[in-house]
């Protein structure tokens, strides 16, 4: 059986939709470039496991298991932060299941969105915000991904996430990162994100 390797997801717009939130050179330094540095650094673990196996050599399982789960996880994080862009529109169907649940959890849409970008300003160094779903509590929860491995609750699928990378913003912004996050809101695909809620109910 041939053995599966990860490749870059096709973008559901092109390089030029999300201007002027994010230019295209921004998009495709970040895409072409970044993302796929973790795609191929997943890929190069995978095959050196394979090889390790077919020759029966002893692996040091500590270091790949951490090199892996940062290198998969920059590509699952991106995977999800690409799927829940779309070109810029301020409209929000205030109908989607999503949005009813994040007024009842925040009280209204706008606490929820200066809690999502505070937390998403607050990241330490490298790092992600994300909204997470707690089926056990039936709650929304945010939370940061400090690189690309800490502070993930496991038990919690992501709904939305933002990139909080230098790579992701630096170009089109340098070093407002604020006003990154509040031009994000403008992309957000929230029909995207009510179908992960709906799924992880």
């Amino acid at each position: 059986m041939t053995k599966k390797f990860l490749s870059l997801p096709k973008l559901n717009f092109s390089l030029k939709d999300l201007e002027p939130v994010i230019s295209q050179k921004q998009l495709e330094i970040h895409y072409l470039k970044h993302h796929q540095a973790y795609i191929t650094g997943a890929n190069e673990i995978l095959e050196n496991w394979d090889k390790a196996r077919n020759k029966n050599s002893k692996l040091n399982l500590k270091d790949l298991c951490k090199s892996f789960a940062y290198q998969y996880n920059g590509y699952f994080l991106h995977k999800l932060f690409w799927e829940n862009l779309q070109k810029p529109n301020n409209k929000i169907d205030q109908k989607l299941g999503v949005i009813e649940k994040i007024k009842k959890e925040f009280k209204n849409f706008e606490r929820f969105k200066t809690e999502f970008s505070q937390a998403a300003l607050s990241v330490e160094g490298s790092g992600w915000a994300a909204l997470f779903y707690d089926k056990e509590t039936d709650r929304l929860i945010i939370g940061q991904i400090e690189k690309h491995n800490l502070n993930l609750y496991v038990n919690m699928p992501i709904i939305l996430v933002l990139d909080m990378f230098e790579h992701a913003y630096y170009l089109d912004y340098e070093n407002d990162k604020s006003k990154y996050i509040e031009n994000f809101w403008q992309i957000v695909n929230w029909q995207e994100v009510d179908k992960r809620h709906k799924k992880a109910l």
